[in-house]
């Protein structure tokens, strides 16, 4: 299964992706965790992204693409992929069609998660992340598991929760914008392929996921049998063993068609040509014809 989340920033796809990853035991592939890597690493690819990030540019596509094909030639993504964050506008989706047509890996669905706006500026909003361990928390969505219990497993004392700065209402709202303009259109892209499924994305976390799993097994039902038009235009769906059907007809056509050759050999004997005798056949029904025309 090879898939792409789309969605709005806080809509989702981060928590969808891990729970899809460990329900179908296929890989996440995220282009900002594939850039941290290569950096770390110290790689070719990393050292040009790293070049890049420094320099306050965006990374180009090439590079990010060079990141992503070396990830899916690893062993556990042969049965499946989810990427997650890639891509994020038209050229990129398109770079990302050619690139899976040479692998041979083209993209099985592609899932955007719907949230309202309004909803994703509180989700957004409402993020805290620890200090010390990275893990992200949310003061409405998921209010329990802020609980004095919690502790970092790093540190072993409570979580140290900050606010990122880009997580404040202005910034998500600005985030949202380029949203609009930038990657909302891949949405008729990947539906004039028929590769588009639409989620409603809110709600408790495991009706989402739910919802997710239904839209992509529903890739695998089988299609209903085509209609054929039957008399007078009507539409009829075609019959079960039509074959079966069919083969006493033409079993029965052609046994008549054999019944029928003696008498092609009795207008051959009517003028005059010698009767050829039937394979099989006696000669005892020539002498008793010829007794009678005698007497």
């Amino acid at each position: 299964m090879r898939i792409v989340l789309l969605g709005a920033p806080g809509s989702g796809k981060g928590t969808q992706s891990q729970r899809l990853m460990q329900a179908e035991h296929i890989p996440q592939v995220s282009t900002g965790d594939l850039l941290r890597a290569a950096v770390a690493r110290g790689t070719e690819l990393g050292r040009k992204a790293k070049e890049a990030m420094d320099g306050g540019r965006l990374v180009a596509d090439e590079l990010v693409l060079g990141l992503i094909r070396e990830r899916l030639a690893e062993p556990d993504a042969r049965r499946g992929f989810i990427l997650d964050g890639f891509p994020r506008n038209l050229a990129q989706a398109q770079a990302l069609d050619r690139l899976l047509a040479t692998l041979r890996q083209p993209l099985d669905a592609v899932v955007q998660l719907e949230v309202d706006y309004g909803e994703l500026v509180r989700r957004i909003s409402g993020r805290r992340t620890c200090a010390d361990c990275g893990r992200v928390f949310n003061l409405f969505t998921c209010p329990e598991q802020l609980s004095e219990n919690q502790l970092c497993p790093r540190t072993g004392a409570p979580h140290r929760l900050i606010q990122r700065p880009d997580d404040n209402e202005a910034t998500v709202t600005e985030r949202l914008r380029v949203y609009d303009e930038q990657t909302r259109p891949l949405i008729e892209f990947y539906r004039a392929r028929g590769l588009l499924r639409t989620i409603n994305a809110e709600g408790e976390v495991d009706e989402v996921t739910r919802r997710l799993e239904q839209a992509l097994h529903a890739m695998g039902r089988p299609k209903a049998a085509k209609s054929v038009s039957g008399p007078g235009g009507k539409s009829r769906s075609p019959r079960r063993g039509g074959a079966r059907q069919e083969a006493p007809r033409r079993a029965a056509k052609s046994a008549s068609s054999v019944r029928r050759k003696p008498a092609a050999t009795n207008r051959a004997a009517s003028k005059g040509k010698p009767a050829r005798r039937a394979p099989g056949r006696t000669g005892t029904g020539g002498r008793r014809s010829a007794r009678r025309a005698r007497r």
